[in-house]
Formats: C-alpha cells, sequence, structure tokens
C-alpha cells in the first residue's frame, strides 16, 4: 500500500468531511479510495465500451399523460427487447409513473439506449446505474456473469 498525501482548500476539505459523516465512512482514506475507484471505472467505461458487456438498471419517471409518451417508451422497449431482462411499473401518483428497466448487453448499445430513452419528451428523472460483467462458462448451458472490478 502506498501512502498519498494531498492538500486541499478549506472548502473542498469541508465538503469531503460532510461526505463523510453523509455517507457514513469511518475516514477520508476511504472516502478518497471509494471515489477514485469510480472515477476509474467510469474513464474505463468510456475508453472500452465497446468491447465490455454490463448489466444495468435504467429508472425514469415520466407523466403517463404526455401525449403518446407511453407508446413511444413501449416503442423503444421493444426495438431493444435483446437488451432487456425486466421491467418493472409503479405508479407514483395520478400523472406520474416510475420505470424500472433491468438491461444486459454491450456498455455502449446499454448507454446509447438509456440515453435515447431518456431524452423522450415527457421523460423526466432518467437514470442509469451501470456495471460491467464478463460472463464465463462453467458446467452449465448458460453463461455466469460476474462484475469485472
Amino acid at each position: 500500500m502506498q501512502r498519498l498525501t494531498i492538500s486541499l482548500d478549506d472548502g473542498l476539505a469541508e465538503a469531503l468531511d460532510q461526505l463523510i459523516r453523509a455517507q457514513g465512512y469511518d475516514n477520508r482514506s476511504e472516502a478518497l479510495r471509494d471515489i477514485l475507484r469510480r472515477h476509474i471505472e467510469e474513464q474505463r467505461l468510456h475508453k472500452e465500451a465497446e468491447s465490455l458487456q454490463c448489466v444495468a438498471n435504467l429508472s425514469f419517471v415520466y407523466d403517463h399523460h404526455a401525449r403518446t409518451l407511453a407508446e413511444r417508451v413501449m416503442t423503444l422497449q421493444h426495438d431493444h427487447h435483446d437488451l432487456t431482462i425486466a421491467s418493472q411499473h409503479v405508479h407514483l401518483d395520478h400523472d406520474h409513473c416510475l420505470e424500472s428497466l433491468m438491461l444486459r448487453g454491450p456498455v455502449q448499445r446499454v448507454r446509447a439506449f438509456a440515453e435515447r430513452l431518456s431524452a423522450e419528451r415527457g421523460v423526466r428523472h432518467g437514470q442509469l446505474n451501470l456495471i460491467p460483467v464478463a460472463a464465463s462458462a462453467g458446467d452449465h448451458a448458460h453463461a455466469h456473469l460476474h462484475p469485472t472490478s
């Protein structure tokens, strides 16, 4: 293990300490390690997107009264049926629904689908949580997926 020393201005150090308290870290080192891991993995995902596989959750809120939105969203999902593992639909109130799609496939295609769906007029709060995976063959007729980091 290597020890690094960094200097932070007072405002950034206070913001880091607030993050540590809010997220329950025991110390600054643990928080900074997680921040660095996330950033490094994000950069790797962008750099190697064409060759990586992933599982992902795309969650979005939409107004189900928006003209033709439900039909457009459903058409997009059917057009990308090979990426969809499962979906869950929740009624939030009389006007808004939360949809959560579990996706699997190439990072680049999953991300493009999520961006396209989230950009539909009437879709709000679209959020993609993407986890890179590697497939391993076992003694079974199906592949096992496991996180790569």
